[in-house]
């Protein structure tokens, strides 16, 4: 793993990419940042800070998108495992799976 890597992935890089991604499918539909939250049904105040910082809660995010018809991704998050190599499949079919976090 590079330097780069770990600095794209911090909470607020991961944000700011985010942001930049919604206000890129925002334009394609040509809709104003007005628009765009009047629509979705998320403050002005709220989307624009969005667009600017990144911040946002998650029931706005998820507003933004239904709008952008984005939804899928949301039903995929954190299900999938990726694996780099056949003996990481292997190993991962050994361990056996917890049931609940262990009391720390």
């Amino acid at each position: 793993m590079d330097i780069s890597t770990l600095i794209d992935n911090t909470p607020d890089a991961i944000l700011k990419q985010l942001a930049q991604r919604v206000k890129k499918r925002r334009l394609e539909l040509n809709l104003t940042q007005k628009a765009f939250a009047k629509q979705s049904g998320v403050g002005y105040d709220a989307y624009r800070r969005f667009e600017n910082s990144g911040e946002i809660t998650l029931r706005n995010l998820l507003k933004c998108a239904i709008t952008l018809e984005a939804t899928e991704e949301f039903y995929t998050l954190f299900t999938k495992k990726t694996y780099s190599s056949i003996d990481e499949i292997l190993a991962g079919s050994r361990s056996k799976q917890r049931q609940r976090a262990s009391n720390k």
